[in-house]
């Protein structure tokens, strides 16, 4: 944090109901995630007056700010896929040290999969078909062919093996056997991914995101705020944020993501290397997502990822504890899941994970967490670096 500037903490964090939620609508699931980490927090709501959300209603946030029954003074709609809320993140702990607002909420809820089974929308809603995505539309271009061909790529490129991208989802599965929240808990093996239905080479059906409803909602405040909350503090020390491409064609490596720029930054603000980081939670709407992140972040080196995820080193008890609660593969993803991470990596620093808490030799606690988003196809990358105070 920059000299004379207000330090900035995490003091709330919450989901809503998640998973298989057919009653309630989004503004519900925003509304419950909203309560629950103000609740938290022990806050009266009074202090917020920073608001930022994004993919609901028409006049994104102001549509949910006033469901929520807040006036704030800031706000953020930025919309920036699943890394939105690490980008949005960003934006509010700069405001708050900046003096601009005192306690910002991020909230977020979708019933992707309610809405789905209802007939409300389709599974294969396009992101659309004007600007320069009209020149890939026509070809069935679709994000799940986009994310298959940056995977086979860095299969050709490197070497990395279907086994090794398998063992991504196995160890995710692992995770969230540990924790109660998770849509998915019951384990799978490398056999049980390779043997599943193809979904878009060389995606078989385990290799992707579940699809569920649900919300979250993160709350930060200035270091003055702090002492009158119920929570111990989990600090921003460091974040980052990075835009790519949209059209394949502009993307110069498909090996490589934003997160190799939002990351270095994050770090670098941080003052900590990737080798001190304890827990990892990373957007994983694929396989090789996880993979060719943590090689960005800086955790192996380009095209080690393979070797790198493999032998359970993701695992709650593995050397670097990745996707704790399951990830995007095995808890939940409703959308854009961003907020998710910040909820877990917070609740992995203050100790209260349950079974799936990390533990560092001795049984300590976890100090430093790093969550990072990604949207679109790798068109975007948001990093947040946490302390534990």
């Amino acid at each position: 944090m920059t000299p004379g500037k207000r330090k900035v903490a995490v003091v709330g964090v919450s989901l809503s109901d998640c998973g298989r939620v057919d009653e309630a609508t989004p503004y519900a699931l925003h509304a419950q995630a909203a309560r629950r980490a103000v609740a938290d927090a022990g806050l009266d709501r009074s202090v917020i007056d920073g608001f930022a959300s994004t993919g609901l209603g028409t006049l994104a946030p102001v549509e949910v700010a006033e469901y929520l029954g807040l006036r704030p003074t800031w706000v953020d709609s930025t919309s920036v896929g699943g890394s939105t809320w690490e980008v949005m993140a960003a934006h509010a702990a700069d405001a708050i040290a900046a003096g601009h607002a005192n306690a910002v909420l991020l909230v977020y809820g979708s019933t992707a999969r309610a809405d789905i089974r209802a007939g409300r929308r389709t599974g294969t809603l396009s992101f659309g078909a004007r600007g320069p995505l009209q020149f890939e539309v026509p070809y069935g271009h679709t994000l799940i062919a986009k994310y298959a061909m940056a995977a086979r790529r860095h299969m050709h490129a490197y070497g990395t093996t279907l086994e090794q991208l398998a063992s991504v989802a196995v160890q995710a599965r692992a995770n969230a056997a540990l924790n109660p929240e998770a849509m998915f808990r019951t384990p799978i093996t490398t056999d049980d991914v390779l043997s599943g239905p193809m979904i878009a080479d060389p995606f078989t059906k385990l290799h992707c995101c579940l699809r569920s409803d649900g919300g979250a909602a993160v709350l930060l405040a200035a270091e003055e705020y702090v002492r009158n909350c119920r929570t111990p503090p989990v600090w921003v020390l460091g974040t980052g944020e990075h835009v790519s491409h949209t059209t394949m064609s502009e993307w110069p490596d498909f090996t490589v993501s934003p997160a190799a720029v939002s990351g270095r930054i994050a770090f670098e603000r941080a003052g900590v290397r990737p080798d001190e980081i304890d827990v990892a939670e990373i957007y994983d709407a694929f396989t090789y997502m996880t993979l060719v992140t943590l090689e960005d972040l800086g955790f192996c080196a380009k095209g080690e990822g393979g070797e790198f995820v493999e032998k359970g080193r993701l695992t709650v008890g593995g050397e670097l504890p990745v996707n704790t609660d399951g990830g995007g593969l095995s808890a939940q993803h409703p959308g854009m899941r961003g907020l998710f991470l910040l909820v877990e990596a917070v609740r992995q620093l203050r100790g209260e994970a349950g079974q799936r808490q990390v533990r560092k030799a001795g049984g300590r606690l976890p100090e430093l967490a790093v969550a990072s988003g990604t949207g679109g196809w790798f068109c975007s990358s948001g990093t947040v670096v946490l302390g534990r105070g």
